[in-house]
């Protein structure tokens, strides 16, 4: 395969990313899929969390097959995933799941995680969307899984230590994939002002020091049809599809596919 059909490929990666963990990322990775899903495009979730792996949890998942079954050799990316389909549904999306509770995974050397990056890369042949739900932080894993061409949505919220890590974690990816397709969502905001004063913040920050301007993707306020949707073990547009969340994750998805 030749670097431009890998890039090509590649661009069909959305990455999931906080810096910051209890942000709603994972909530945020699992309603993306749902909702390109329910737009007819074939996606792949993975859980890319090695060691506190939760994708499944809050679908009520118990998967066969989960990303240590890839990294032992097992299995294939593609042979390990788990069909998922919302109550009622006739459409659904694949979930590669990680393996909670397992350190070993967590301290994969960087070739297993470069190996594993590419498989990834190459199983988006199979798919119109790769989502990688990254773990917090910006540790080896994180930012080895990241270093890929597609979309970069980077999840934060209002609070300053949120801001913090996030921007650390635009900082190192542009340090190590300058021009990179970043897009900042505020999550979880009492109202549209404070979503954007959080994102003119991170932007002010990121236009003096690092001389870029992520572009906003989106503000998701604050709702509590999305604790019951994740209680309920059900994705939020399915249980509650009419929610301001839900509509918000709508409008992000509008503007992903422009």
């Amino acid at each position: 395969m030749t670097d431009i059909d890998l890039a090509d490929i590649e661009s069909r990666l959305i990455t999931v990313a906080s810096g910051k963990g209890g942000v709603g990322k994972t909530w945020f990775s699992v309603t993306l899929a749902d909702a390109l899903a329910r737009e007819g495009k074939k996606i792949l979730l993975f859980d890319g969390d090695l060691g506190l792996a939760n994708v499944d949890i809050q679908l009520g998942l118990m998967p066969k097959h989960d990303i240590g079954d890839v990294i032992s050799g097992a299995k294939s990316i593609t042979s390990a995933t788990t069909r998922y389909e919302p109550p009622g549904a006739s459409y659904g999306f694949d979930i590669l799941a990680g393996k909670s509770g397992s350190g070993a995974l967590g301290a994969l050397t960087r070739e297993k995680l470069a190996s594993l990056r590419l498989g990834l890369s190459l199983a988006a042949e199979h798919y119109d969307h790769v989502i990688l739900d990254l773990a917090a932080g910006i540790d080896p894993a994180v930012t080895t899984l990241a270093d890929n061409l597609g979309k970069q949505l980077v999840i934060m919220t209002a609070d300053p230590t949120s801001l913090t890590d996030a921007y650390a974690y635009i900082k190192l990816k542009n340090m190590r994939q300058p021009g990179s397709d970043i897009r900042i969502i505020v999550n979880n905001v009492d109202s549209k002002r404070a979503g954007e004063r959080a994102y003119e913040a991170i932007n002010k920050a990121c236009k003096g020091f690092l001389k870029i301007s992520p572009p906003l993707a989106g503000i998701i306020k604050t709702d509590s049809k999305v604790i019951e949707a994740i209680r309920s073990q059900t994705p939020l547009l399915a249980r509650h599809p009419q929610a301001e969340a839900a509509k918000s994750v709508r409008k992000i998805v509008e503007g992903l596919q422009q």
